[in-house]
């Protein structure tokens, strides 16, 4: 595909905890306004992580019909509202698109797991009498997927990429198969929600939570003093469409557009085998038609366990050299979104590109000794941006890499 046939962005939706809406999302990023605080959504006082990234000021009732509130889970009532600001953001007439050309592919990395404790506590509590009948769709990775699909119309090949972290790009990369194959709209990207006492029990499983108290201290990805990470909810939804359709309705290149994908898998720990990250980046650009040159940021992965950290810098260092391009990590004021986490990270990178700034890393002053990356630290940089590149890995090897053109 040529670069003037890349699909593009008319619309993003973010609902994080930087803010709800595009401009409050990105005012808090260039301010490093952290949107990570002690756990609302129950006590988390027993648990040893008791801070994470949540939407400020959603409201259900004001984002998703009634009838569904109690029929989907938290996870889904953001995504609703994510989706429905992305598709006002684009402009498209969606009664002017034939209902088969219009498809859904989001990311989930979790679930309904908020949906399924109180279900499952009803379960065991009482009978199965007891369990509602929306369990059996409210806590399934693709009811996202299925209720914008519905509540849209959007009847065309609609899916669920359930990859962690890096889901969000493979459900972009999907996307852009579909506008390949013939669909003229798509609208994909993903949120997670799993800020609940089940939610945090199965994360804290994984050994890479950070611990550290101080929420500012917590999530310090690439530094020396890393832990972990801290986690969170919420994400981005995010209208790719089709050039042809895009320019055809006046909507030009929108925000940007997709020019290269790439997705691998990590081997077997001890396997001798160098990790995938390396050669995941250096497939996204062979098929962006780019060289490592003409990248002008990356939006790293940015774990915060040191290894994971370690890794990332030495695959950054082997592609472009040492310092030889900016990188950021925005998620320090958002705690890892896992399925909506590289999503916003999209849309983060997209405003990035339009406006010529790379907003810095939060909390962190410098990286790690011996970890040869120019991380952007203490404030934004404004830079002429041309080609972004967005990593993203998920617990179990998951790896992917997408890039983005103004």
């Amino acid at each position: 595909m040529t670069a003037q046939a890349a699909p593009v962005f008319t619309g993003l939706g973010v609902f994080a905890p930087t803010g709800i809406g595009v401009e409050a999302h990105w005012a808090s990023v260039l301010a490093g306004k952290s949107g990570i605080g002690r756990i609302g959504r129950f006590d988390p006082s027993s648990y040893p992580v008791r801070y994470a990234g949540q939407v400020p000021g959603f409201d259900t009732a004001g984002h998703v019909p009634s009838r569904l509130i109690a029929q989907t889970d938290h996870w889904t009532h953001l995504a609703l509202g994510a989706g429905e600001a992305a598709l006002t953001d684009s402009g498209a007439d969606l009664t002017a698109v034939p209902e088969y050309e219009m498809a859904v592919v989001t990311s989930s990395s979790s679930g309904g797991t908020e949906f399924g404790q109180k279900e499952m506590t009803a379960l065991y509590q009482n009978d199965p009498g007891w369990v509602g009948a929306y369990q059996s769709i409210a806590w399934f990775y693709a009811a996202t997927t299925g209720q914008l699909s519905i509540r849209h119309r959007m009847r065309g090949p609609c899916g669920v990429l359930a990859c962690e972290q890096a889901g969000g790009l493979d459900a972009i990369g999907q996307a852009r198969r579909l506008v390949r194959r013939g669909s003229r709209l798509v609208l994909t990207g993903g949120t997670d929600a799993s800020l609940c006492p089940y939610g945090l029990t199965a994360q804290l499983s994984t050994g890479r939570l950070s611990t550290v108290p101080d929420p500012e201290r917590a999530y310090l990805p690439f530094a020396a003093e890393a832990s972990g990470h801290l986690p969170g909810e919420g994400g981005a939804i995010l209208v790719l469409e089709s050039a042809e359709a895009a320019a055809g309705r006046g909507a030009g290149t929108g925000y940007g557009r997709v020019l290269g994908y790439a997705a691998g898998f990590d081997p077997a720990p001890g396997s001798g085998r160098p990790r995938a990250l390396r050669r995941t980046a250096e497939q996204a650009l062979a098929d962006a038609g780019l060289a490592p040159s003409d990248i002008d940021v990356v939006f790293a992965d940015a774990s915060g366990v040191p290894a994971d950290d370690r890794d990332e810098a030495e695959a950054v260092t082997a592609v472009f050299g040492p310092h030889g391009v900016p990188v950021t990590a925005p998620k320090t004021l958002t705690g890892r979104l896992y399925g909506g986490g590289a999503p916003l990270d999209v849309a983060t990178a997209l405003l990035a590109l339009r406006e010529g700034v790379i907003p810095h890393t939060a909390h962190v002053s410098e990286p790690a000794p011996g970890l040869t990356v120019d991380l952007v630290t203490g404030a934004p940089r404004e830079l002429p941006l041309r080609h972004a590149l967005v990593l993203a890995r998920g617990h179990g090897g998951f790896t992917s890499a997408l890039v983005l053109g103004r």
